[in-house]
């Protein structure tokens, strides 16, 4: 059966409640928001059921969506920019910055589709139609010169809401994307009892962060974005849900320290061996074969001195854990 379409209501652009003096300097990325170039958006989804027994408005959600997502652009004013590169001659070189004389603002797009919440959340395989749920699909972050740095697309379905945000890589991490959600979802709150709120608890640091003795990094060693912008053409690949209850995961964690004589092993390490094994079986390598898992890792707190967890950025490390199957059992 065909995925139903989904059908574009409106679609806006959000710009800041206020635009300060600090808004309108050029941001210059860090390492590690330049090896972002290449790869995807950062793009999650909150489905919602909608409330029972009682009245809701679609049109005041929106309207409360776009006034507390202007509140918070205040402070996140990035979000609202696009990039830019200036090419150099001598020695062949580019920059890339976020321009903010080009800010035209956040996008907001308003959507609906004839699929319920079990529609999304039964099937096995996760269905095609929600890729339809985010805005940029397959983008990369250098497409950000034209595209949105940040767009949002509300979606109605019969009983709920998905709320699909799209969110420039180059900007920050995923610790930077919840802590903007996280202060959108506290501006929204508030709205209701102060529409000119504009404060939140946590204001993002925004200043890059740069390893103490060094320089910034300004250019890069290229001349044409061909030499570093990669477009892979993956196959369509089947995706899954899996749901996890909170007295399986604590009998997972009991039974992996019990089988490896400590208490240190948490619920997300015992969890991500056993994806990870799962995985890896189901790809029928032979079981002496070493096999490596690659998990995203929050610097901020690793650093001496530690960056402060506000900082607005990308501070993640990469780290790969190799090991020869170990066939265990965990049912």
């Amino acid at each position: 059966m065909n995925s139903p379409n989904v059908e574009i209501i409106s679609d806006c652009i959000i710009n800041p409640k206020f635009i300060s003096e600090e808004a309108m300097k050029p941001m210059y990325f860090s390492p590690w928001d330049l090896v972002m170039l290449s790869t995807n958006y950062i793009q999650k989804g909150l489905l919602f059921r909608l409330p029972e027994n009682q009245d809701f408005s679609i049109t005041t959600f929106l309207d409360d969506l776009k006034h507390s997502l202007s509140a918070t652009l205040t402070h996140f004013h990035p979000l609202t920019a696009r990039l830019a590169t200036v090419k150099h001659e001598n020695p062949p070189s580019i920059t890339v910055f976020l321009n903010p004389e080009n800010s035209p603002g956040a996008r907001f797009i308003h959507s609906s589709v004839n699929l319920t919440v079990a529609d999304i959340l039964k099937p096995t395989d996760v269905p095609l139609v929600v890729q339809s749920f985010f805005d940029h699909y397959q983008a990369v972050n250098n497409d950000g010169h034209e595209l949105s740095l940040l767009s949002v697309k509300v979606t109605e379905l019969v009983d709920g809401i998905f709320i699909g945000c799209s969110v420039n890589h180059m900007l920050g991490d995923g610790t930077s994307y919840w802590h903007f959600i996280n202060s959108w979802s506290e501006m929204f709150q508030s709205n209701g009892q102060n529409s000119h709120l504009t404060q939140i608890s946590r204001p993002p640091i925004l200043t890059r962060w740069i390893l103490a003795g060094s320089d910034p990094i300004v250019t890069l060693a290229f001349s044409h974005e061909d030499q570093y912008i990669n477009r892979p053409d993956r196959p369509m690949l089947r995706e899954r849900i899996f749901h996890f209850s909170s007295d399986l995961l604590a009998k997972l964690k009991a039974k992996a320290n019990s089988e490896c004589g400590t208490t240190k092993i948490s619920t997300l390490q015992s969890l991500s061996a056993l994806v990870w094994r799962c995985v890896t079986r189901a790809r029928r390598f032979p079981v002496d074969q070493e096999t490596g898992c690659v998990m995203a890792v929050n610097n901020r707190s690793r650093i001496s001195p530690p960056i402060p967890e506000n900082y607005f950025g990308n501070v993640t490390l990469f780290t790969c854990y190799l090991s020869v199957l170990d066939i265990v059992s965990f049912e």
